[in-house]
């Protein structure tokens, strides 16, 4: 389960998207969900999703990776659809009990699902083709203008940086925890959801105790190199917007103006 989950790993490549500044990443993956969430038909749906498997094989990103990342996601996706299948007044289809399902709920769970399916892998697509450093970076440079409020933005954007990074430094000690408990005899198998979640519980405490240990590690070797947050901090790479700006933006509005034209027009 933990192999399957790939947010925050960035993939080397050297594509339009690899090349373009974070910070029209950032802005695009905006652009992106916001029209997500204006698509309502399913023609609207049909070209969102064939323009993310486009904007993945182009990125030089596998599709089976970005579908494989989708996996861990699929109980609240499901989930999602499911409450949305019971709880949509409309046109009865099915009723049993105090169970009634509608044409509209069936609409509205495809709906719902395909939505965070397609928002799941639009902004994926920013951390497989963004280093961590280039993603803290281009978040500080958009939230400059809040400093003159007080905001402490580049501690902000460093703590987001940093979890982003350790996501899959901690899912690879849980899988060597897991399965250092398996060959002591744990069982994370059988049985129902609830014996499972138990059987979890054993896991917990050691990865806790490994990540507060990491974690007081990256801060002794902060301070170590005089690290002392944004004041009179210099970057020896300054971002600059490129050729593949303009590319990937141009397609990206152009997109997006299609789509708003073909679902309200």
């Amino acid at each position: 389960m933990t192999k399957d989950i790939t947010i925050g790993q960035y993939i080397p490549g050297n594509s339009f998207v690899h090349r373009a500044d974070p910070r029209t990443k950032i802005l695009l993956v905006i652009l992106y969900m916001a029209v997500t969430f204006m698509a309502f038909s399913y023609t609207a749906f049909l070209m969102l999703a064939l323009f993310t498997i486009v904007a993945v094989i182009a990125s030089d990103i596998p599709l089976g990776y970005t579908i494989k990342g989708l996996k861990p996601v699929l109980f609240i996706v499901l989930f999602t659809a499911a409450v949305n299948l019971f709880t949509v007044s409309g046109t009865p289809v099915f009723e049993l009990w105090f169970l009634k399902i509608t044409r509209e709920g069936i609409e509205l769970s495809i709906k719902m699902a395909l939505r965070l399916t397609l928002l799941i892998m639009g902004a994926s697509l920013l951390t497989y083709t963004t280093t961590p450093i280039a993603l803290t970076d281009g978040i500080e440079k958009l939230l400059k203008p809040t400093e003159r409020l007080g905001v402490p933005v580049h501690e902000i954007a460093m703590m987001m940086a940093i979890a982003l990074r350790f996501i899959p430094t901690i899912l690879e000690e849980t899988e060597k925890i897991i399965k250092a408990q398996s060959s002591r005899g744990a069982d994370f198998d059988t049985g129902n959801i609830m014996q499972k979640a138990k059987s979890f519980i054993p896991v917990l405490v050691p990865l806790f105790i490994s990540a507060f240990r990491r974690a007081d590690d990256l801060a002794t070797a902060m301070e170590a190199r005089c690290y002392r947050g944004s004041k009179g901090r210099t970057r020896m790479k300054q971002l600059k917007f490129t050729a593949a700006d303009i590319v990937v933006s141009s397609v990206m509005l152009i997109f997006s103006a299609i789509l708003l034209i073909v679902e309200f027009m």
